[in-house]
């Protein structure tokens, strides 16, 4: 499937990074210069002359060219966050307990408008249709280099999800105005609001109708929150095939200014400023809310939030709060969001040996006030 064609490959293997916290709360589009990369084998340098093959139990299969995909379905716009499920694993293994996978601070996350076909109008011209007595997925496959852990790598979701016009599933061919980078997919990705960033599969080969999740490595042995009596490799064996892949991002929020360790001058007033992003639940957005406590949870003082609209129910918001704290050294600062479908971020989530899906109330530690 398209291997090795038109294709030459980063020298960087893989190539996962995120940017500085204060950086990307400084504007609610995320620019391509400050977006997080997360990758699990090198990235390959496609051109437009690529195509995205629609097969498995469709009764029309096709084969769609980039051009197809721009001129023969109606563009549809959709504004939302993509997060890594890996995203704040340096707090589940510092405040928790030690977990498996990359230290990912808070800033492996990126709010951009994203544009291409739905796929479900793609769906629909291959003919897919669901079924109240079968369950079907949709998965979807990038052969183009090989992963650490897998020749390819591959995801699915529900067939119901992506044929549901409201989950606003769509084929990317640009973000935030402009066409795809390498890094970010180039020429088309998959674009599942709501859901973890590893199920958004780049650089799209072949789009499969099937009764069955994807069997790729990713879907099937990672990114899954185990339960807690999986400590080790060798204890999470059995719990990789009867535990649920991740699917819907959890409701968060993240303070990112000040910076864990900062030294802050209290105001004339005796405030300080405090701001960050908040991200709601699924489908349960917007983000209705945010509220910040410097007491260690006694009391909470509410955000202004930025970016919260009915339309906006995928993306992040980012909020601001002036708040009173006291003189000294190791102070904290906590924050916690609710959203449109009664979420609402509790302190500590669970632990679980992959570090997946932390959500516990956003934290500026050890922070200096004078």
């Amino acid at each position: 499937m398209n291997r090795g064609k038109h294709t030459e490959y980063s020298v960087q293997n893989p190539l996962n990074r995120e940017p500085p916290i204060k950086a990307l709360i400084s504007s609610f589009y995320t620019p391509e210069d400050i977006s997080y990369d997360r990758n699990h084998g090198p990235i390959p340098h496609l051109t437009d002359a690529h195509t995205v093959r629609i097969d498995g139990n469709v009764p029309s299969p096709l084969c769609l060219s980039i051009h197809q995909l721009q001129t023969e379905f109606a563009q549809h716009e959709v504004i939302c966050a993509l997060e890594c499920a890996g995203n704040r694993r340096h707090t589940m293994r510092t405040l928790l307990k030690e977990v498996q996978g990359i230290d990912w601070g808070d800033a492996a996350v990126m709010n951009c408008k994203w544009k291409g076909p739905r796929l479900r109008d793609v769906l629909l011209r291959a003919g897919a249709t669901s079924s109240p007595d079968q369950s079907l997925y949709v998965a979807f496959s990038c052969y183009q280099v090989q992963c650490q852990e897998d020749d390819w790598f591959g995801s699915s979701v529900e067939l119901k999800r992506c044929l549901d016009e409201g989950m606003d599933v769509i084929l990317a061919l640009e973000m935030n105005g402009s066409p795809l980078t390498p890094n970010h997919g180039y020429p088309v990705r998959v674009v599942l609001p709501g859901v973890a960033g590893a199920r958004w599969v780049k650089w799209l080969d072949r789009i499969t109708v099937q009764d069955h999740e994807s069997s790729n490595f990713y879907q099937q042995h990672d990114y899954k929150v185990l339960p807690p009596d999986a400590v080790d490799s060798a204890s999470a064996e059995p719990y990789w095939g009867r535990t649920p892949a991740l699917c819907d991002m959890f409701i968060n929020s993240v303070v990112g200014v000040p910076d864990n360790g900062e030294t802050v001058c209290l105001s004339e007033s005796g405030t300080v400023e405090v701001k960050g992003y908040a991200v709601p639940y699924g489908a349960d957005g917007p983000v209705t809310g945010v509220q910040v406590s410097t007491d260690g949870g006694h009391t909470w003082v509410d955000a202004e939030i930025e970016g919260s609209s009915p339309e906006r129910k995928w993306c992040w918001v980012l909020w601001r709060a002036m708040v009173s704290i006291e003189r000294g050294i190791g102070r904290e600062i906590l924050s916690r969001a609710s959203d449109k479908g009664g979420n609402m971020q509790q302190e500590r989530s669970q632990w679980n040996l992959r570090g997946v899906g932390y959500n516990g109330y956003g934290r500026a530690s050890d922070l200096i006030i004078i």
